[in-house]
């Protein structure tokens, strides 16, 4: 409940510390005493939208304070352990509003959105009033309000469950499909790399493998003519060696016939022929180390030009085509995985589908019969409220297109105010008396499920009287047992039934110095003058005062 409300320097609010307690709390004065200012800085502290017109005249800014107690399970502290606020034991929410426009939000003394501000709020306090279009005018809580009358908490989270499972795996099958589609589009080329590089086989290093031979064959080539021309003097017509041999032949003959003095000459021959055995030699092995085939040649560039182009077509190195190859293998691959796998996938859609459907009908159900409960029960309230004549209708539309967390349904709370009238939303429908009185017969049905822990009604017995005021005044009683009621009243039948009575009223300060507003808790003599105001107005009588305390006596 709302234990407190400080408010310092909001319109004419100096300085205000109010103390509240559980039941029922009223909140009466004169018009223009500041009751709605009241409302306002605590719609602020509950992030409402701030204005600069709210500080008070004279002050750099202004400041309100709400200090809540909340049950330890209540959904408001979930919410604030899930955004890192601190849960004490009393959640302080503090806005300061500033003369230049700007806010600033705190929940337990750090620093929070205004946005986290009204979520909280939200969850804590309701603020219902003619013209509010907050709580159950708004559309988007009416599917909430139904679940919760309907006590379908189980059936909405199997809905929100299955949806989430099927929101994973369609997600998941989209992602499979776009890859699948990608790899398709890809596939020719895939194809065409695959069978190109695979007929190519390139292998890691034989780029530079067949650079160096490449480089032995073309030096071969070179040294080549060389050889020849070598072997041409050593082995050709003109050839040294038979010359020398016939020449020591015939000399060898003149040293046998006595000529010694050749012998020298022989011997000079001899080695020189030994020489040129040796060099013969030398030529034959030069010739077969440096055997030069044009074929291999050519068959070397080819393949190295082969890959060299191939890795340029590929951006990338000849080494890098194995990796190249592998890639595009990979990717056909998952293209035949990737196949089966999607339609394994679309199976699980199917069959999450099956299962989101069956919540969704089971819930679809339970809607329908809380829907007719709920119109029977607040129509069941209307003809005390001076409404008999007008119906309560809960339209359900059923979507079964429809997939969401929230099921099939589209829920909206509709009207008819009078017979033979056409029956539409409630905020279109109803006038602003008439909207109060919905909207309060609706709180009563709804009060002990999944209601706010705090509700405001803003006058929303304004142009009404007599029975239907004590029928209002009896409904918020009623309603306090249950929840904290905050209500603003000009009307006596309502003021009475409280548990406490709140005045609000202007006080002039210091001789003329400026206006301020205050809040006074009354006492039963006071309380009792108030009500025979209420009754009598400008002049209170004595007969005023009798009523007062017989209409105080009657609801006491």
């Amino acid at each position: 409940m709302l234990n407190a409300l400080s408010v310092r320097n909001i319109v004419l609010i100096d300085q205000l510390d109010l103390a509240l307690g559980a039941g029922m709390t009223v909140l009466t004065g004169e018009t223009g005493a500041g009751k709605s200012i009241l409302l306002d800085a605590l719609a602020l502290a509950l992030g409402g939208r701030g204005d600069a017109s709210l500080v008070r005249q004279g002050q750099d800014s202004g400041q309100v304070v709400a200090v809540l107690e909340l049950a330890a399970d209540h959904p408001a502290r979930a919410l604030l352990r899930d955004n890192a606020v601190p849960d004490d034991e009393d959640v302080i929410l503090r806005r300061v509003q500033f003369a230049d426009g700007r806010t600033r939000a705190f929940i337990n003394d750090q620093p929070v959105s205004a946005a986290l501000m009204q979520k909280v709020g939200s969850q804590i306090v309701e603020i219902h009033g003619q013209h509010d279009d907050r709580a159950l005018v708004d559309m988007a809580t009416h599917r909430a309000a139904l679940d919760a009358f309907g006590e379908l908490g189980t059936d909405v989270a199997a809905v929100r469950e299955s949806w989430a499972v099927l929101a994973e795996v369609q997600q998941a099958v989209e992602e499979q499909r776009a890859m699948v589609a990608e790899a398709v589009a890809a596939e020719d080329y895939a194809r065409h790399t695959v069978e190109e590089l695979e007929k190519l086989r390139p292998v890691a290093g034989e780029e530079e493998e067949l650079a160096e031979r490449r480089q032995q064959l073309q030096q071969a080539e070179k040294a080549s003519a060389d050889v020849v021309e070598i072997d041409e003097i050593l082995n050709g017509p003109n050839a040294p060696a038979p010359a020398l041999a016939s020449l020591m032949r015939r000399l060898l003959r003149k040293v046998d016939g006595g000529a010694e003095l050749f012998q020298p000459i022989v011997d000079a021959l001899d080695a020189s022929l030994q020489v040129l055995d040796r060099t013969t030699d030398a030529l034959e092995d030069l010739k077969r180390e440096m055997a030069f085939d044009p074929a291999e040649l050519e068959a070397v560039e080819e393949r190295l030009f082969a890959l060299r182009a191939a890795a340029r077509k590929h951006q990338t190195s000849c080494d890098g085509l194995v990796e190249v190859l592998e890639k595009y293998q990979a990717d056909l691959d998952t293209l035949q995985s990737g196949e089966g796998r999607l339609k394994a996938l679309e199976g699980q859609e199917a069959a999450a589908r099956a299962r989101y459907r069956e919540a969704a009908d089971i819930l679809s159900s339970g809607r329908q019969r809380a829907a007719n409960a709920l119109s029977q029960a607040v129509e069941a309230e209307l003809p005390d409220l001076k409404l008999g004549a007008a119906r309560f209708i809960v339209d359900h539309q059923i979507e079964r297109d429809r997939v969401a967390a929230s099921g099939f349904d589209q829920i909206a709370f509709h009207v008819q105010t009078n017979p033979g009238t056409a029956a539409g939303p409630l905020l279109k429908v109803a006038s602003g008396g008439e909207l109060s009185r919905f909207l309060l017969a609706l709180k009563v049905v709804l009060a002990d499920r999944g209601s706010a822990p705090v509700l405001i009604f803003d006058e929303i017995d304004t142009g009404v009287g007599g029975a239907v005021a004590d029928a209002i005044g009896r409904r918020l009683a009623r309603l306090s047992r249950g929840v904290q009621v905050l209500t603003v009243t000009h009307a006596p039948q309502v003021a009475a039934r409280a548990d406490r009575h709140l005045l609000i009223e202007k006080q002039m300060v210091e001789e003329g110095a400026f206006m301020r507003t205050h809040v006074r808790p009354l006492d039963k003599p006071a309380r009792q003058e108030e009500v025979a105001r209420m009754l009598a107005g400008a002049e209170i009588t004595n007969e005023a005062r009798a009523a007062a305390k017989k209409l105080l006596g009657a609801v006491g």
